[in-house]
């Protein structure tokens, strides 16, 4: 982080020299406009790495469409309510009831859990199995459905980290690029084009900055969104897990 923070002291440090060259060339220029930022015309004249920043945050939004659906349409469900309803019918021995309910939600997460579980605790009876034998079974089968499904709730969110740092790196690349463009016109031009080309430079490096971070954040928000709900879902699963575990292992018999 540190090495970071240089480089983009260096890079203000570098936009502010450019702003006093260019200013020391627009003695006669006219006044400011007062209008704001017209982000269009900074997409425009920020050149390749605008589209490119463009491309990097549909990417991500893409990405995070796919990942909606998958946490919050496809992972709906009372979980509270959904362990009530099956400690019931465990409780009253109606296993084959209780099972067939976690069939109905087995697209989601906790339903399949709950119902790989079930189905092993059905098979359990069926066996005769008892005691300590029986309540392993039970457990190894819950265990096995959540290393099965639980890391895909989580799993992949890094990307959007990559793609916010990603973005962030091309407007910096776009300030560099932007700059040497500044610079160079000092050298290489005079009169009326060397400050246009200097203008022109500096206007690319500040606009691909602004628009790396604006690619940035809401990627950056985007994960911490989804993060959280991967979170509740990974949470409410571990917790009505073992509720479930420890009420089956009441009635297997010794």
């Amino acid at each position: 982080m540190k090495s970071k923070h240089s480089i983009l002291v260096v890079i203000a440090l570098l936009i502010s020299v450019g702003f006093l060259f260019a200013q020391e060339e627009a003695a006669a220029a006219a006044p400011a406009s007062s209008e704001g930022v017209n982000l269009i015309e900074v997409f425009s004249t920020s050149g390749a790495f605008a589209y490119l920043i463009l491309a990097n945050l549909l990417i991500g939004l893409a990405l995070a469409l796919v990942r909606y659906i998958q946490l919050f349409v496809r992972e709906k469900i009372d979980a509270e309510k959904f362990f009530f309803k099956l400690k019931n019918f465990v409780k009253n021995d109606q296993i084959d009831e209780a099972t067939k309910i976690a069939d109905q939600f087995k697209t989601t997460t906790m339903g399949f859990i709950f119902w790989s579980g079930l189905t092993v605790y059905k098979d359990v009876r069926k066996s005769g199995k008892k005691g300590e034998e029986g309540r392993i079974a039970v457990q190894n089968a819950f265990d096995e459905a959540v290393l099965q499904t639980v890391h895909k709730l989580d799993g992949g969110l890094f990307w959007f980290d990559t793609l916010a740092q990603i973005s962030t790196y091309l407007g910096l690349l776009g300030t560099i690029f932007g700059l040497i463009a500044a610079f160079g016109a000092l050298g290489k031009l005079t009169g009326a084009a060397q400050q246009k080309a200097l203008t022109d430079g500096i206007y690319v490096a500040i606009g691909t900055t602004a628009l790396g971070l604006m690619g940035a954040i809401p990627l950056t928000l985007i994960k911490g969104g989804l993060y959280t709900r991967a979170t509740t879902l990974i949470s409410n699963i571990d917790e009505y897990s073992v509720k479930l575990v420890n009420h089956i292992n009441n009635y297997i018999k010794e």
